[in-house]
């Protein structure tokens, strides 16, 4: 990588839209030149283009969770159960106490809360020594995540398994369901 494509990450991460003639003439290229260094960027996944939710301008609650996994295995079944999960914007495996942090996100406290008790939550899994939850209070520099949004809500059982719709807390309306199936009520 070198100046130009810095300069090109840059651009985009300033406007995301920005067109190809104004990236060109930051870096002194033509259209041409500047939309082969990048796609070949995107080729080589040294950067990926996508829209990023606003949190804030949606009231979207962000909590970070932290977990010890008792096993390699484990960690790895967890990860897997949940990789599709719509409420999970990210996994950091590290070293340390915790051995697995998770970034998620909910649209109300109550959803926040079964995400963190229920059968669909990560403090029920198998191999889940510890568990604490830290609901987000303020995001500093821009409140935009990459949350994945699910056009085609047809699905009836949640991506980890889970069937919303025998759930005593969305029964009772302290749960918005998965945001990947026909039971969600949610607002995405």
């Amino acid at each position: 990588m070198d100046g130009r494509d810095r300069e090109i990450i840059a651009t985009l991460q300033d406007n995301g839209r920005a067109r190809l003639s104004e990236i060109a003439e930051k870096i002194g290229l033509s259209a041409m030149g500047a939309k082969k260094r990048l796609d070949k960027l995107q080729s080589s996944e040294v950067i990926k283009i996508k829209p990023l939710i606003n949190t804030e301008k949606l009231e979207i609650i962000t909590a970070i969770v932290a977990m010890e996994i008792e096993s390699a295995k484990a960690l790895e079944k967890l990860i897997d159960r949940f990789k599709e999960c719509p409420r999970i914007i990210k996994f950091f495996v590290t070293t340390g106490g915790y051995n697995l942090f998770a970034l998620i996100f909910a649209e109300d406290y109550h959803s926040l809360e079964s995400v963190s008790l229920e059968r669909c939550s990560l403090r029920s899994q198998e191999g889940v020594r510890r568990f604490e939850m830290y609901p987000i209070q303020e995001m500093h520099y821009d409140g935009y995540l990459d949350i994945k949004v699910t056009s085609n809500k047809n699905r009836e059982i949640a991506p980890c398994g889970i069937f919303c719709g025998d759930c005593k807390r969305y029964e009772t309306n302290r749960c918005l369901g998965c945001p990947a199936t026909e039971y969600y009520r949610g607002r995405l």
